[in-house]
């Protein structure tokens, strides 16, 4: 009886230290950092950086087990490090699911990771089968550091909330929204949106890296595009004041969308095929059936979104952009804590300030990218 519980006791201590240490290790190995902080950016780029609006569609924070009101040593984004990055809208994205064997070309739903880790970082039983249960769980989280916050933090849910954030905001301030990365947490019912928006999501894709009931992905199986309930799914977003994400879409999804879509479009996170030519990034004519929309595309950071690994590959990804559709139509879409690999963290936004200084952009189209034209989409589109 004894050697059984020395056994069993070792065996909780184990089960222990994998709950406290496995969540990091995994979250080290995603969430890279090329270069780490202090970044250094012009004296001439500090200045205007400091002036800037700073708007970021995608970031994948909520996803893993930390506080996001502390600085960490993991990830990317925390709140000291958006402070430091004078970013004042920050749009946090929810992982629902994600196939084993990840990939910007095929991807089937017959695995999904994101199970796995929310076992690991003991999650609660309900979000284990459920991407809907996941989402609202993420969410949660957000409002929950927010309440802590003491108001430095604060979840944007309407054109009211954002106007009052812009109009009354005090140096360090951070308004976040959420987003879902696909749709999957609809779990093909659009019953569920209304548990969704009552969460505050205010963004949701269509698909992920793989194909769902509502469209076709980029690197799903089929790349097909709108369901019948993907036309559906369209129009109950509009009417709430969900703004559609159309990053990871397949072309043929795109395509649908923009075709039915009334309001504004965001693509979160990608690049352009101008610069970085894969099937993750944007053509020049899906570029410009997003901005007929009035919408933004978000160019990122990482090396399959820009082919490079600094601050110069965005800038130049942005510049070729805004040579096909106009500066009104681009903005920021790191890709933070997404499981991949940036150039530097969130308190290093001024390196990108930098960057489009020197590819000779204009203090106003500075503004306009960095943050302001995200802002006018929102207020054009978040409900009352």
């Amino acid at each position: 009886m004894k050697f059984l519980r020395r056994v069993l006791l070792v065996v909780i201590a184990v089960l222990a230290i994998a709950w406290f240490v496995l969540p990091g290790i995994v979250e080290n190995r995603m969430n890279k950092v090329l270069n780490p902080p202090p970044y250094h950016a012009s004296a001439a780029a500090q200045s205007l950086h400091k002036k800037l609006l700073v708007a970021d569609l995608h970031a994948d924070s909520l996803l893993w087990k930390r506080n996001l009101l502390e600085r960490s040593s993991r990830g990317e984004v925390d709140l000291p490090r958006l402070q430091e990055g004078n970013v004042a809208i920050q749009a946090f994205t929810l992982v629902t699911t994600s196939p084993r064997g990840l990939n910007i070309y095929n991807n089937s739903d017959d695995t999904d990771q994101i199970q796995l880790l929310a076992i690991a970082q003991g999650w609660p039983p309900p979000t284990w089968n459920s991407p809907k249960m996941r989402a609202l769980y993420e969410a949660a989280k957000l409002h929950k550091f927010a309440h802590e916050s003491g108001g430095t933090l604060v979840v944007i849910q309407s054109k009211s909330d954002l106007r009052r954030f812009l109009s009354t905001r005090t140096p360090g301030q951070v308004a976040g929204f959420l987003g879902t990365e696909g749709s999957q947490p609809l779990e093909g019912k659009l019953d569920n949106l209304d548990d969704l928006f009552n969460a505050g999501i205010r963004m949701m894709a269509p698909t992920h890296f793989t194909d769902t009931a509502v469209g076709g992905a980029a690197a799903g199986m089929k790349k097909g595009g709108l369901t019948q309930l993907g036309k559906q799914w369209v129009h109950e977003l509009e009417r709430r004041g969900i703004i559609i994400d159309l990053a990871h879409s397949s072309p043929a999804t795109l395509r649908d969308v923009t075709s039915i879509a009334t309001r504004p479009l965001f693509v979160s996170h990608t690049g352009v095929k101008g610069t970085c030519n894969n099937p993750r990034n944007l053509s020049d004519d899906e570029l410009r059936m997003v901005a007929k929309t009035g919408g933004v595309i978000g160019i990122g950071l990482w090396d399959t979104a820009t082919c490079g690994t600094d601050a110069r590959a965005t800038a130049r990804a942005i510049k070729y952009a805004v040579g096909i559709v106009g500066v009104d139509h681009i903005g920021l879409g790191s890709d933070f804590d997404g499981a991949v690999t940036t150039p530097f963290d969130a308190s290093g936004w001024a390196l990108v300030t930098d960057a489009l200084l020197q590819e000779g952009f204009s203090e106003q189209d500075i503004h306009k990218i960095m943050g302001e034209n995200v802002a006018r989409v929102l207020l054009d589109v978040l409900p009352n």
